[in-house]
């Protein structure tokens, strides 16, 4: 690794600014961050306490479903406090270490959710090609397995990061633009070559977010291969319906993401503050609509919110 000539101080705080060049509206683009937030917390704990205590719903599909609610919290956690406490209270000063443990939450968490958005694809795969065999294979055993390999994967992956943005030395400045700390955004600070980390982020991001894409998209093709065999058309459109939900949370969590690099990549001629809203569109809208898209459209989890809140006020 080659270094630029800098001095021997190294920032160990930094502060956040928020969105940039938009700081006289940061008030109001709170509302936006706390709506969100706090429909992000009531939905997807609600999910998780149906989920959990309807023993009809301990099924492969609902207990997946489990998995990416308590991952939405844990990124709407890990990311929505630290962006209000800049905008309500000017908040946005941050140690380096504390830095590096939310980029590392971020970063593990956002894997963490491809990973269970791709265990529900190969669900819905097996249900709909082998559904004489779908309780065989999708047993309890093998869905904790995946949920253990799952998250494995996202914290093995994105561990090594600590120690690369830990070995530069931050010496450019102590201002990142942004609401959170991200491995790029706080690297792109130092003064040293970051080679190594861009590298290492892009094949953390193919190897995991785009790999996942790919089988997704494997799987869909095999499913609707095996749809349109189906004879009957009620059949088949009951099968299409069973995906729904489905394809709908995958749009919304792939579709911002792709489009935001797209814009990082090609558009440098956009303004960061739009980069930034951007990038908290892709944090801030699957946490939240997540738990409102299977509520409306699954029945089964509709029946049991209904029950939950509204049978027990009589």
């Amino acid at each position: 690794m080659t270094t630029s000539n800098h001095s021997g101080v190294s920032h160990t705080v930094f502060r956040l600014l928020g969105i940039p060049g938009l700081e006289d509206q940061h008030v109001w683009i709170s509302i936006p961050f706390f709506i969100s937030y706090v429909i992000a917390l009531l939905g997807n704990s609600l999910l998780i306490f149906i989920i959990l205590t309807k023993r009809s719903l301990h099924q492969p599909m609902y207990l997946f479903l489990c998995m990416l609610a308590g991952a939405d919290v844990a990124l709407s956690t890990s990311t929505v406090p630290q962006a209000l406490a800049i905008f309500w209270f000017h908040a946005g000063e941050i140690s380096l270490d504390r830095c590096i443990t939310q980029l590392f939450f971020i970063h593990s968490t956002f894997i963490s959710e491809s990973g269970i958005l791709l265990a529900m694809a190969f669900d819905r795969f097996i249900a709909i090609c082998y559904p004489l065999r779908y309780t065989t294979i999708l047993t309890n055993t093998l869905i904790g397995k995946i949920g253990v390999t799952i998250f494995l994967r996202s914290y093995g992956t994105v561990f090594p990061i600590i120690f690369l943005v830990k070995r530069l030395t931050f010496c450019k400045s102590n201002i990142l633009l942004n609401t959170g700390c991200k491995h790029i955004v706080l690297a792109h600070v130092s003064c040293d070559d970051i080679r190594e980390n861009i590298w290492y982020g892009l094949f953390v991001l193919m190897s995991t977010v785009v790999l996942d894409i790919v089988l997704v998209f494997i799987s869909y093709v095999l499913i609707l291969r095996a749809v349109f065999h189906i004879p009957s058309q009620d059949a088949r459109r009951k099968a299409l319906n069973t995906c729904g939900s489905h394809v709908c949370v995958i749009i919304l969590f792939y579709g911002p993401g792709i489009f935001t690099t797209l814009i990082q990549r090609f558009a440098h001629h956009i303004t960061p503050h739009i980069h930034v809203l951007l990038a908290s569109v892709c944090i801030l809208a699957p946490p939240m609509l997540n738990p409102i898209i299977y509520g409306v459209k699954t029945k089964q989890i509709r029946e049991e919110i209904v029950h939950v809140l509204f049978t027990r006020q009589k």
